[in-house]
């Protein structure tokens, strides 16, 4: 059944398509709210949803909450377990993961999402600031 393509979902769908940093669908109601101050919260979940039933987006299941993604091509992501920003990854899907999981587990697996986790640059530059170039040289202050 092919939806009507209402003006909100089309606003939702092009804040998603503008933001590459995979946003909760909180981030993405405070900026559909400052384009059209009269869409509602339930609005905006509502429409998210059903981008993600029409494929015209995906959703990813984190561990502090969902996040869209405007590429629905098999592709990882990163997520950093600090500050909890969501990256793509650039390595290619391995289809033969799918091959081996269904032989492994006997389940008919179509598909598989895969998440890295580490420290992102920023968090890893934070909590690994750079030594101090003196001690490094062996001098004493």
């Amino acid at each position: 059944m092919r939806r009507r393509n209402t003006r909100q979902r089309k606003l939702i769908l092009d804040i998603v398509r503008t933001m590459d940093n995979h946003p909760t669908a909180d981030e993405i109601f405070l900026v559909a709210r400052e384009r059209d101050p009269h869409i509602g919260r339930g609005t905006v979940y509502r429409n998210l949803n059903l981008l993600v039933d029409d494929g015209e987006i995906r959703m990813l299941k984190t561990p502090g909450g969902s996040r869209f993604d405007w590429r629905c091509d098999e592709h990882s992501h990163v997520l950093c377990t600090s500050c909890g920003t969501v990256a793509d990854m650039p390595l290619a899907y391995d289809h033969a993961l799918d091959a081996r999981a269904s032989s492994a587990t006997g389940y008919a697996v179509a598909s598989h999402y895969t998440f890295f986790e580490g420290l992102c640059p920023a968090c890893l530059k934070r909590e690994r600031p750079a030594e101090d170039p003196r001690k490094a040289q062996g001098a004493t202050a």
